[in-house]
């Protein structure tokens, strides 16, 4: 339908006009002219358009009233930010895709005592002259792990790129076949390798690998012998691996560097608090490794970051790399990561305070009571469109540690009224749609809710009034 032909169309004010208008004003008043102009553009062409596919909107719909309110509704949306917190009851507690470990307080404190101004992030306070970023937490990584220098990245992929760009240019390195990992996002070993301009050997089998593989592989073009942790599968059954002090011992009598990625490593010996054993950096020092590759948002229960720990002659050599400059981390992630590593000088206490640990340890039992409390509010909340119970489940570590090491859990499981498919789509979706999103797991024509991660619980029950869902959508 054209102008002419309906009269609404004529009836739409002007930009102008509506931006005079007290509404109009308090809309510049709050997002700016510029910002303000824009959604009230948005809203009138959408208002122009629905009465042009049909003709039969009615006259309030484009008075200046709800085309202001159309705005603010655009503008609201758009000054939102996209990345917020949510409650992970996926039961993967390292979860990627949900931002990893917690940070604790501490970390938060800190990092936010340099967020609002200068600091000495590159500047020695004691001889006034230039510093050196990583020596914010250069000591407290090496007294932790043995090493005698560490250096920091943007993330652990990032720490191998570096050192093999660094350490193995043009030149090649040795790693056992059945350790050429794919993490997340199809991320691969071998691809890192390539673009680090090395390259990648293979010696043994998928499941078997010897130490004569890797002596009979070593040429006058190998850089380094490098051992990668399979922190996110495991081969079983007839399997060999060449432990980590041999391959030291062999890459030392051919005068080559041996590096070890543990991908998400770890500082504490985790079987002590009732986890299974998942190699430490120092360990693999002891063992003889050269330097060491591992993650800070992992087990660690930092923020992101990558952590080279090692000989001080090779990270020597890896800071002067031009690369380091383009992965090196802020005065943020220093922050909280040297606040995370002084938490470790009593292991005890960091198990109490890093919210990764302390989750990973949680008491089954201290989850099944938070279970029954909450069962009464959750089966309230959803009436009868759908029944609730309390069910036992296994919750995972993630981010590709100890892959097939599952921990006792409770879990909330809600199967609604109206059967599985779409409604059961439609019910994760509303969770997802509260003011903080809760986060779970469809499985078994349910939805689950895995509470092993589940702090601030009075906050999780306060909104669970505002969940909007029936089984017939």
């Amino acid at each position: 339908m054209t102008a002419s032909g309906n009269p609404l169309l004529r009836s739409l004010p002007a930009i102008d006009e509506l931006l005079r208008l007290p509404d109009g004003q308090r809309l510049v008043a709050t997002y700016g002219r510029e910002f303000a102009t824009e959604g009230l553009r948005d809203a009138t062409t959408d208002a122009r358009r629905r009465l042009t596919a049909d003709g039969t909107t009615a006259l309030a719909a484009v008075e200046p009233a709800a085309l202001l309110n159309d705005a603010e509704r655009r503008l609201r949306a758009l000054s939102a930010p996209s990345l917020k917190p949510v409650f992970n009851l996926t039961g993967t507690v390292l979860h990627t895709n949900l931002g990893r470990a917690p940070l604790p307080q501490a970390a938060i404190d800190a990092l936010t005592a340099v967020a609002g101004g200068a600091s000495n992030l590159e500047f020695d306070l004691a001889s006034g002259t230039r510093g050196d970023r990583d020596s914010h937490v250069e000591d407290w990584i090496c007294r932790l792990t043995g090493a005698e220098a560490a250096t920091v990245v943007n993330n652990n992929a990032a720490a191998v790129l570096l050192l093999l760009n660094t350490l193995a240019l043009r030149r090649e390195v040795i790693v056992s076949r059945g350790e050429l990992v794919e993490i997340g996002g199809a991320f691969r070993v071998p691809d890192v390798m390539s673009r680090a301009g090395a390259k990648l050997v293979e010696v043994g089998t998928t499941n078997r690998t010897h130490p004569a593989d890797f002596e009979q592989a070593i040429t006058p073009r190998t850089a380094l012998l490098m051992k990668v942790h399979t922190s996110n599968y495991a081969i079983q059954g007839f399997t060999a691996a060449v432990p980590e002090t041999v391959l030291a011992a062999t890459a030392q009598a051919h005068a080559l560097p041996f590096v070890v990625d543990l991908g998400s490593g770890t500082l504490i010996d985790l079987s002590r608090y009732g986890l299974p054993h998942e190699p430490t950096v120092a360990e693999a020092i002891a063992a003889g490794a050269d330097l060491v590759t591992f993650s800070g948002d992992k087990l660690l229960g930092g923020p992101q970051a990558g952590i080279i720990a090692g000989r001080e002659k090779l990270i020597r050599r890896i800071k002067r790399n031009p690369m380091k400059r383009a992965l090196r981390v802020d005065k943020l992630t220093l922050a909280a990561l040297g606040a995370v590593l002084r938490l470790y000088a009593d292991p005890a206490r960091a198990v109490r305070e890093l919210p990764a640990l302390r989750l990973l340890t949680r008491p089954a039992a201290e989850i099944d009571a938070q279970a029954t409390r909450l069962l009464p509010a959750l089966a309230a909340a959803l009436g009868a469109a759908a029944g609730v119970s309390i069910v036992d489940c296994a919750s995972q570590i993630g981010s590709g540690a100890l892959p097939v090491d599952l921990l006792a859990s409770r879990a909330l499981r809600i199967v609604p009224a109206g059967g599985r498919g779409k409604v059961l789509e439609r019910l994760a979706r509303a969770f997802r749609q509260l003011p903080v999103p809760v986060i779970g797991r469809i499985a078994d024509g349910a939805l689950v809710l895995d509470l092993r991660c589940l702090d601030h619980e009075a906050d999780f029950v306060s909104q669970l009034a505002q969940l909007r869902w029936s089984a017939a959508g």
